[in-house]
C-alpha cells in the first residue's frame, strides 16, 4: 500500500491526527518533484530494466562470417559499432578501477574482429597500447577475473598469431598462460559442471571439435548458455541453425550491439523488486511489482527456460513467488538439495556465490520440505567456507561478503524488517549495477541512490510516526497510573519495537498500538499472577471480566484490582471501537474472551505452582501456550490490520492452529532460556516437567536439545501454515503476524548471539530513536 495513496488510506482508519500528519506529509510529497521523479524512475525500472551492451560479446558477434561469402562479416552493423564505441584510452568495455582484467579481455576481442576483417587500423593501434600499458594486470591476481579468462584470454592470443598480430605482452607471459591453459584443457578430471564450462567457453577453446558436446547446452531459443559470444563462436565453428536464429534475433531487439547474456529480464527485474522489499518501500510500487511476479509466474508455469536453467533467477523467482502467494512448487530447485546437484552445474564449477545465496535463502523460505532443509544446510556450510577463504579483490566481492554474512547471521526466522532495512541502509546496500560475468555489465537505467535516497527518506518518515506513537503510550502508562505498580516491569519499548519492527508502515498505526498495549498489559497481569497479587484478588478481577458489566459499579477488592481492570476494560473498548471500522461488525465480546482466556489460564498456573502433585507435561503445554500471553497481543491486532475476519473464520480450526503452532512455540522458547530462575521460583516450566517424567535416562541437556527441536519444528509448522493458499480462510496479511510474532520470539530468545538486555535496547533504541544518514559513498 502506498503511503502517497490517500484512496488507500481512507480505506484503512486510523488516528485523527496521524490521519492529519499523513494527509499533510501526503501534499507535500505530491508537490516535491524530486520525490515523485524518484518513484516514477523505480516504476519505470520495474517495467523494464535495461541491460548494457557488450563490447566483449558483440566483437565475436561481428566474427562471425556471412554464410555466403567468409570474406565478409555476416553482421557488419557490429563492426560499425566497434569502430564508433572505442574509448579516448583505446580500450573497449565498461570502465571501472577493479576491471583491469574485463577491459583487456574486452580490447583484445575488439582488436581481433577488426583485424579480421581488415579495418581500423588507427583503433588496433591504439588497442595494443592500452594493453601493452596495462599489460602487468594480466598476472595480477589481487585483480577480479571475468569467468573463463584463463582459457579466453590465451586462446585470443593464439587466434592472434593466427591473423599475424602480435599483442604487446611479454613471451614469457603469454607462454606461462598458454601452458596453464593446456595442462587444464588436458586434465583427467571430469565432472558435468566441467563439461558445461569447456562449453562455456568455446570461444576460448576452438577445440571441441563434436557438436554433440556442445549442442547438448543449446536452448529452445538457439543460443548456448544465453551467450551471444559462445553461440557466435559455435556458429562460426559448426554452422548450426539454431545459432543462427538466435543471433539473427539479437538484433530485432538490439541495434548495433548486444549484452552478454540475453534474455536476462526476469532475473534483472525480479532483483528491483527484492531490493525494493528488501529495503522497505516496496508499498510504494504494489501494483507494479503485481503485475512483473504475475508475468514471472506466467514463465515459471510454462517452464521458460530463462528462469528454470538459470540457478540464481530460479531460486529467486520461487521466493518472491511463494512470498507473495503464488502457488509455486519447489521441484525445479530439487537437483540441488545436495551439493553434488550444484557442482554438476556451470555457475557450481564456476563457483558462482551468488547463486548459493539464492539457494540458501530460497532454501530458507520454505523450511518444511526436507530437501529443502537438505539444500539449506549445504548451502549455509559452503558460504560459510566461502568467507573463511574470501579473496577482496573489488568493492563488489566485498558488497557480496557483507551479504552472505548478513544471510547467515540473521537468520529468515530470527529476522524482523525494520532491523534488516536499517542495516541495509547504513551498509549503502542496494541492487549491484556492475557484475561480471564473461565480461562486465550493468543496468544502465537502475539508479542505485535513487533507491536508497527514497528507502532513507522513508525509513525516517516512518520513524517519526513511531515516535509519536510512543509519546502517545507513554502519556497512556501515566494516565492510567501504570507506573504506580510497583511489582510490574515496565516493558513498553520492547513491546512497541516488536509490532514496530515488523507492522512498521503508517496505515498500520491502529495495529501497532493495539499490539503494544496488549504488550505492556500482559506482562503487568504476568507479573500480577506471578509476585503482586494475592488470590483473593486475582478471583476478584477474573470475576470482573468475566462479568463484563459496562453498566453497574464495579467492585474491587484492592487498588491494584482497579488499576489493572480499569485500564483492561478502557483498552478492550478502545479496540473494539476501532476494529468495528475495519471490520463492520462488533468484535468486543471476541477480545474479551482473549483476555478471559488468559486470566483463567495464569490463575491455572498460580494454583498448580502452589499445589504439590506435579501434573502432567500434556496438561501444562494445553494451559501453557494460553498462559504465554500472545492471545491479546497478536489477536486483536489483526482486525486492524485491514483485511475482514468474519466470525467464521476467527472461529476455523485454521485461525486456532496458527494462534497455537506460534504460543506453543514462544512458550517453548521461554521455557528453556527461563528454565534456571522458573525452576528457583518453584514456577512449573517444559524443561522441569519432562525431566520429571522423563523415563529414557536423557540428560538435562538431551532434554533441552529436543525441545529446540520441537520449538523449530513448530515454527515450520507455522510457517508452512502460513504460506498455504488453497483452502485457506485467513486472509494472508493476517496469518503473516503470526509468523511475524514467531520471529520476534526467535530475535528474543536466540541463544549465545550477543543479545543481552542491553544489547536489545540499543538495538530497540537504534531502530526507533536514532534517523538513517548515508554517506556520500553509498550514494555513488
Amino acid at each position: 500500500m502506498s503511503i502517497s495513496s490517500s484512496t488507500n488510506l481512507r480505506r484503512s482508519p486510523i488516528s485523527a491526527t496521524l490521519e492529519r500528519r499523513l494527509d499533510a506529509v501526503e501534499h507535500t510529497r505530491a508537490n516535491n518533484v524530486s520525490f515523485e521523479q524518484t518513484k516514477e524512475k523505480i516504476r519505470k525500472m520495474l517495467e523494464k530494466v535495461e541491460l548494457s551492451v557488450s563490447a566483449y560479446d558483440t566483437s565475436w558477434v561481428a566474427m562471425v562470417p556471412s554464410p555466403s561469402s567468409q570474406s565478409a562479416p555476416l553482421f557488419p552493423q557490429c563492426l560499425s559499432w566497434l569502430l564508433e564505441n572505442q574509448h579516448e584510452d583505446g580500450s573497449w568495455g565498461l570502465d571501472h578501477p577493479s576491471l583491469k582484467k574485463d577491459m583487456l579481455s574486452s580490447t583484445l576481442a575488439c582488436i581481433l574482429a577488426l583485424k579480421k576483417w581488415g579495418t581500423g587500423e588507427r583503433q588496433i593501434s591504439k588497442g595494443l597500447q592500452f594493453i601493452e600499458l596495462h599489460s602487468a594486470s594480466v598476472t595480477d591476481e589481487t585483480i577480479e577475473k571475468p569467468a573463463g579468462f584463463e582459457i579466453i584470454f590465451p586462446g585470443m592470443i593464439e587466434y592472434a598469431r593466427d591473423l599475424n598480430l602480435v599483442v604487446p605482452l611479454g613471451s614469457e607471459v603469454v607462454d606461462a598462460m598458454i601452458q596453464k591453459r593446456d595442462l587444464d584443457l588436458r586434465s583427467e578430471s571430469f565432472s558435468k559442471g566441467r563439461e558445461a564450462y569447456l562449453a562455456y567457453v568455446l570461444e576460448g577453446t576452438r577445440k571441441i571439435q563434436d557438436w554433440d558436446l556442445v549442442g547438448r547446452y543449446q536452448r529452445k531459443n538457439g543460443s548456448l548458455f544465453d551467450s551471444p559470444a559462445t553461440t557466435a563462436a559455435a556458429f562460426t565453428q559448426f554452422r548450426n541453425d539454431g545459432c543462427l536464429r538466435y543471433l539473427s534475433s539479437l538484433f530485432q531487439k538490439f541495434e548495433s550491439a548486444v549484452p552478454t547474456i540475453y534474455p536476462f529480464d526476469q532475473y534483472a527485474r525480479l532483483s528491483v523488486i527484492d531490493t525494493l522489499e528488501s529495503l522497505g518501500i516496496d508499498r510504494d510500487f504494489k501494483n507494479e511489482i503485481r503485475r512483473a511476479l504475475d508475468e514471472t509466474y506466467r514463465c515459471w508455469l510454462r517452464g521458460d527456460e530463462e528462469i528454470r536453467l538459470d540457478l540464481a533467477t530460479c531460486a529467486l523467482a520461487f521466493r518472491l513467488l511463494l512470498a507473495h502467494g503464488y502457488d509455486v512448487s519447489y521441484d525445479p530447485l530439487k537437483p540441488f538439495a545436495e551439493e553434488s546437484g550444484f557442482s554438476n552445474t556451470l555457475e557450481g564449477y564456476l563457483k558462482n556465490i551468488v547463486s548459493v545465496l539464492e539457494l540458501f535463502k530460497a532454501a530458507q523460505s520454505y523450511p518444511h520440505e526436507s530437501a529443502l532443509k537438505e539444500q539449506c544446510l549445504w548451502t549455509k556450510q559452503y558460504l560459510e567456507m566461502e568467507l573463511s577463504n574470501w579473496p577482496i579483490t573489488s568493492a563488489r566481492d566485498q558488497y557480496l561478503k557483507r551479504e552472505v554474512e548478513d544471510a547467515l547471521a540473521f537468520p529468515h526466522y530470527a529476522s524482523l524488517e525494520r532491523l534488516d532495512h536499517r542495516r541495509k541502509l547504513l551498509r549503502g546496500f542496494c541492487l549491484e549495477n556492475t557484475r561480471v560475468m564473461k565480461t562486465s555489465y550493468c543496468f544502465p537505467n537502475v539508479c542505485s541512490s535513487d533507491i536508497l535516497k527514497l528507502a532513507v527518506e522513508d525509513f525516517n518518515f516512518c520513524q517519526s510516526i513511531h515516535g509519536e506513537e510512543m509519546k502517545r503510550l507513554d502519556r497512556w502508562i501515566v494516565e492510567n497510573r501504570l507506573q504506580e505498580l510497583k511489582f510490574a516491569r515496565q516493558k513498553l519499548a520492547y513491546c512497541y519495537f516488536s509490532g514496530a519492527a515488523t507492522l512498521f508502515s503508517p496505515e498500520l498505526s491502529d495495529a501497532r498500538i493495539s499490539w503494544a498495549k496488549g504488550g505492556v498489559l500482559t506482562t503487568v497481569i504476568d507479573d500480577f499472577f506471578d509476585v503482586g497479587a494475592s488470590k483473593e484478588e486475582m478471583e476478584n478481577l477474573i470475576h470482573l471480566v468475566e462479568k463484563w458489566d459496562l453498566n453497574c459499579v464495579p467492585e474491587y477488592c484492592s487498588e491494584k484490582v482497579e488499576i489493572i481492570f480499569s485500564v483492561l476494560r478502557d483498552t478492550i473498548l478502545e479496540t473494539g471501537e476501532k476494529a468495528f471500522t475495519y471490520q463492520g461488525r462488533s468484535v468486543t465480546n471476541h477480545i474479551v474472551k482473549i483476555w478471559l482466556d488468559l486470566l483463567k489460564s495464569m490463575f491455572r498456573e498460580a494454583e498448580w505452582s502452589s499445589e504439590k502433585p506435579t501434573r502432567s507435561l500434556e496438561d501444562y503445554m494445553e494451559n501453557a501456550y494460553v498462559s504465554f500471553a500472545l492471545g491479546p497481543i497478536v489477536l486483536p491486532a489483526t482486525y486492524l490490520i485491514g483485511p475482514p475476519l468474519s466470525e467464521e473464520t476467527v472461529r476455523s480450526p485454521e485461525h486456532n492452529q496458527l494462534y497455537k503452532l506460534m504460543s506453543t512455540m514462544g512458550r517453548l522458547l521461554n521455557d528453556i532460556q527461563g528454565f534456571k530462575r522458573e525452576s528457583a521460583q518453584g514456577k512449573l516450566n517444559a524443561v522441569s516437567l519432562h525431566m520429571i517424567h522423563e523415563q529414557d535416562n536423557r540428560s538435562k541437556e538431551e532434554i533441552i536439545e529436543w525441545i529446540k527441536g520441537l520449538a523449530e519444528r513448530k515454527r515450520e509448522e507455522l510457517h508452512k501454515l502460513v504460506l498455504e493458499e488453497k483452502g485457506s480462510v485467513v486472509p494472508r496479511e493476517c496469518k503473516e503476524a503470526f509468523l511475524k510474532m514467531s520471529k520476534v520470539l526467535n530475535l528474543f530468545y536466540r541463544k549465545d548471539d550477543g543479545f543481552t538486555s542491553h544489547d536489545l535496547m540499543s538495538v530497540v533504541k537504534s531502530v526507533m530513536y536514532e534517523p538513517v544518514t548515508l554517506q556520500d559513498e553509498s550514494l555513488t
